[in-house]
């Protein structure tokens, strides 16, 4: 494997630095918290993510912004309440490359709710290739996705 290219593990760092960052903030609630605090800490958990997913995607070397060349399918929520999404990457090279997209999730609002990096691997010259792309936590409502960052490699 070239050493540029991320490790296959990116989705799951993502969701481990999600969780580190949730957990505290919904671990430190009291009785003096408010549903605006709250909601405060959700914030910034979910921003300090978004923050990972693109220290991830600056670390691809060599790597083009591909964000035109992907697209989503309708998120469907799974029976453990979790939102994914079918990615395709559509590589219109002369050669093998692979691409790292980070997808957000957001409510009706625009608000963001939750972000995942998925890597779409070894997509062959002019074809394309699919991955899912899923929620780090449970998801109600009217979840949408969004590519936020792409970078084909």
């Amino acid at each position: 494997m070239p050493a540029d290219r991320p490790r296959r593990r990116t989705t799951t760092i993502l969701l481990a630095a999600t969780a580190a960052l949730a957990v505290p903030a919904l671990a430190s609630c009291s009785d003096d918290d408010t549903p605006s605090s709250l909601t405060s800490k959700a914030a910034s958990a979910y921003a300090s993510a978004t923050a990972e997913a693109n220290r991830q995607l600056d670390e691809i070397k060599g790597g083009i912004d591909a964000k035109d060349s992907v697209k989503l399918g309708d998120p469907t929520t799974d029976s453990d309440g979790r939102a994914s999404v079918e990615v395709t990457a559509d590589n219109t090279t002369d050669s093998t490359k692979s691409f790292a997209v980070q997808v957000n999730f957001k409510d009706e609002n625009g608000n963001l709710l939750d972000a995942a990096v998925v890597t779409v691997s070894d997509v062959a010259a002019n074809k394309s290739g699919k991955a899912t792309a899923r929620s780090t936590r449970d998801l109600s409502g009217d979840v949408r996705a969004e590519v936020e960052r792409a970078v084909r490699y």
